[in-house]
């Protein structure tokens, strides 16, 4: 029984050793690793205001709700990793936060462009919407050097787009974008099925942009920039540099106190805390939890409620072995009395995480849902890892000295 306790000991060191040094190069990944958030890595934060048109017209929550899904869809096409797109319905704003972007001016003038896609008649009067677009995608065109937009309709956009090219053979059809003209070929024969194509872009990168705006639609208002903060990428990698060195020094003083008060328990402790912080940045990695200066915080608060569930825990075991019991017994009773008190403290404190989730935004969210995730895995490391390495510690010798788990007198 003894060697058996000593080789799945040594097994779990090991594997908890291959597990950490097989998970630092894909959680640290630049691009496939936890994303980072606009104050780690760097970017821009934009405040988009509507405007009221030249009529006067209010301005509504549901043209608010269609400015933001149509300012995601172009921010999902730009690529941008986890992006963060809120409504502020009261201000009549969109805010946006955008971590690692190459050119956040590009990126802004994007985001704000109304983007109304119309088709014109030699005189200017408007003949056709884009609201009929299906698809738009920028690509090589036959002539070398130069770059097409190449336009799909739906059904309905492709009967309408053939009677108009119908009506107007022989006359130039403008196609504009935003009152600008990106375009005025000549009709020489109906197009009937329902394909389209704008020339004269001279770059593949043009071209793109504007089927972005085009694919995502015209948004219902204008918008002007109300805010725009730029984050450097040497800023939010100084943030990140000095979070990570706080949470280090946290990490070493948590291990030390654990030692000095706890000795082998206390060893046990910290090994836990190993497996703990590993389950919680796979779960972030997995499920791309944006990791904010926020969420870092709540991730170290977290880690404090992890302790705490151990110190718990051993005074419990320590008060059993005082009173006569044996180490062993002492271990199965300390868990068995304390698991309702720490079960109380840790799901009062995931309410209010979750409460917060449920009502705040931004970095809020991001601090609520990184504490929630934290409370659950050191609730599960807590009762299944740290409980199975102290059996197994206790088992290798049952008769050791109690001053091992921080007991002076012996009973």
């Amino acid at each position: 029984m003894r060697r058996g306790n000593i080789i799945k000991l040594v097994a779990l060191v090991l594997v908890v050793a291959a597990a950490v040094a097989l998970s630092i190069k894909p959680l640290t990944d630049p691009v496939k690793g936890i994303p980072l958030g606009l104050d780690l890595r760097g970017g821009v934060h934009l405040v988009l205001q509507a405007e009221q048109d030249k009529n006067g017209n209010p301005i509504t929550k549901d043209d608010i709700d269609k400015a933001k899904a149509i300012i995601a869809n172009r921010v999902n096409a730009l690529g941008v990793s986890e992006p963060i797109v809120q409504a502020d319905y009261d201000k009549k704003r969109i805010i946006i936060d955008l971590a690692g972007v190459s050119d956040p001016d590009k990126a802004v003038e994007t985001l704000k462009t109304t983007a109304k896609l119309t088709f014109r008649d030699p005189q200017g009067n408007v003949m056709l919407q884009g609201d009929d677009l299906k698809d738009a995608k920028g690509g090589q065109a036959q002539q070398a050097g130069q770059y097409v937009v190449n336009l799909t309709f739906s059904s309905e956009g492709g009967k309408k787009f053939g009677d108009l090219t119908t009506k107007l053979i022989g006359q130039r059809l403008g196609v504009y974008l935003d009152d600008k003209l990106l375009t005025n070929p000549t009709v020489n024969t109906p197009i009937l099925n329902g394909q389209a194509e704008i020339t004269g872009y001279t770059t593949l990168d043009a071209a793109a942009n504007d089927a972005v705006l085009m694919r995502s639609g015209s948004l219902p208002v204008s918008m002007s920039i109300a805010e725009k903060r730029q984050v450097g990428a040497s800023l939010g990698v100084d943030s990140l540099h000095k979070s990570i060195q706080a949470g280090l020094y946290g990490l070493i003083f948590i291990f030390v106190f654990m030692l000095v008060f706890y000795h082998l328990p206390g060893a046990v402790a910290d090994f836990s805390l190993i497996v703990y912080g590993l389950i919680v940045l796979w779960v972030f990695w997995m499920f791309r939890v944006v990791l904010t200066l926020p969420g870092f915080a709540g991730f170290i608060l977290s880690i404090g409620m992890a302790v705490d569930f151990n110190i718990i825990i051993y005074e419990r075991v320590k008060e059993e072995v005082r009173a006569g019991k044996s180490l062993r017994a002492g271990v199965e009773s300390g868990f068995s009395r304390a698991f309702v008190t720490v079960i109380d403290a840790h799901v009062t404190t995931f309410i209010a995480a979750m409460t917060l989730y449920a009502f705040g935004t931004g970095s809020i969210k991001g601090f609520a849902m990184t504490l929630g995730i934290g409370i659950i895995a050191s609730l599960f490391t807590a009762i299944t890892f740290t409980r199975l390495v102290l059996r197994l510690t206790v088992g290798i010798n049952p008769n050791m000295k109690t001053t091992w788990f921080g007991v002076r007198r012996e009973v």
